[in-house]
């Protein structure tokens, strides 16, 4: 069981990759949906031989909501916004990739350095949790479109959920779930926004947004004013 913990782990580090090397944001989001899908097989593989009504749950929630709904929605606003490329991240991709590199290995070391529970079932674990978090948080800093920063934090979240499964594998199944719901309404809001942005500014560029201003109107004008 330890063997296929190990492999899914290794493939989550290359979504990570993968998400950092991409500029199509259609892949993008589709690489988030996979780890996703990896991430809802972690409580079966975590939790021992025999799987329990917890990890099922959360399996099950997990693949749902990060595998299926979560894309579902940010392809639909990605749909809207008819934006299909990150055309000016802030980062270049090679340089995002070797940083990526260079965050896991910071992961490895940090991890070596933990005490953990007994009841981490492999050694990846938690520096794939650690590396999984560094990922999203460069992502959100070195993207300059709304939706890649969107999937930047479900990155981070998904960090945070693998490191809570495997490091506290007997917590409330109510807390894992209201987790999961709160990065629902999350995603929804923020997808909400995104369209509000492409709406206002014909681009979901967060550039723009540092171009706003407050309007007045000029004196003895009849309020047709200009911003400033």
């Amino acid at each position: 069981m330890t063997g296929w913990l190990d492999t899914l782990l290794v493939l989550i580090v290359l979504t990570n990759l993968k998400l950092l090397g991409s500029g199509r944001l259609g892949g993008c989001i589709r690489v988030v949906a996979a780890q996703g899908i990896l991430l809802g097989g972690l409580p079966l593989l975590a939790a021992g031989e025999v799987p329990g009504t917890r990890a099922l749950l959360l399996s099950a929630a997990g693949v749902g909501l990060k595998g299926i709904v979560f894309p579902w929605l940010l392809l639909r606003a990605l749909r809207e916004v008819k934006v299909q490329r990150e055309v000016r991240p802030f980062l270049g991709y090679t340089a995002s990739m070797l940083l990526g590199g260079g965050v896991l290995g910071v992961a490895l070391w940090a991890s070596a350095r933990m005490p953990l529970p007994p009841a981490v079932r492999s050694s990846l674990l938690v520096p794939v949790a650690l590396a999984t978090m560094l990922t999203g948080l460069l992502v959100v800093v070195s993207r300059s479109k709304a939706i890649t920063q969107v999937l930047g934090y479900l990155v981070f979240e998904n960090g945070i959920y693998a490191f809570g499964v495997g490091i506290a594998p007997d917590a409330p199944v109510l807390v894992e779930l209201g987790i999961l719901l709160d990065v629902f309404v999350a995603v929804f809001v923020m997808g909400i926004t995104i369209f509000h942005i492409s709406r206002e500014f014909d681009d979901i560029d967060t550039e723009q947004l540092s171009a706003l201003r407050d309007w007045r109107p000029a004196p003895g004008s009849d309020g047709q004013g200009t911003a400033p």
